[in-house]
């Protein structure tokens, strides 16, 4: 009797649309809710919201953020406030996407988009420094004058080996 069921099942299955897409040309639409690759964000005038708090380094429960904050000048000035994130990293094979650093950060600098394309094929790859993170200022130039090179770390990246 139970195989009867099984062979219904199956026949009734086979004449249904099939759900499958054709990825990566078609895609399904994601949730707003969804919380995909980090953003950090800028005011209307080009400096960056980011003070260089670190509140969303503090929520974050896989520790997977480090920022670094540093003194802005009259003569190089980064943030309007005091301090500005020096050095801003996300190391993504830490992070469980849960949104605590969006919700901790008073100036809502560091947002999570919509982009779920992520892959690595080092672990360097996956650390975010901040000239990735960072949004493009709205006249399409660096608008504040610090610049960074891709892959330039400020801190020694740890070697992440099994010690056993």
């Amino acid at each position: 009797m139970n195989l009867i069921k099984g062979f219904a099942t199956t026949f009734k299955h086979l004449w249904e649309e099939p759900v499958t897409v054709n990825y990566p040309e078609e895609m399904k639409p994601f949730s707003q809710r969804y919380k995909g690759r980090h953003h950090l964000r800028r005011y209307e005038n080009g400096l960056e919201k980011c003070i260089g708090c670190s509140l969303c380094a503090a929520a974050c429960p896989a520790d997977a953020i480090w920022v670094e904050a540093a003194e802005n000048t009259d003569e190089e000035r980064y943030s309007p406030g005091e301090r500005y994130a020096k050095t801003y990293e996300i190391n993504m094979l830490r992070c469980i996407f849960c949104g605590y650093c969006e919700d901790a950060c008073p100036t809502q600098a560091i947002q999570l988009g919509h982009e779920h394309r992520l892959s690595f094929t080092d672990r360097r790859d996956a650390i975010y420094v901040k000239n990735m993170l960072i949004d493009p200022a709205p006249d399409g130039q660096d608008s504040t004058p610090r610049k960074v090179e891709p892959g330039v770390y400020t801190r020694p990246i740890p070697d992440m080996q099994n010690p056993y």
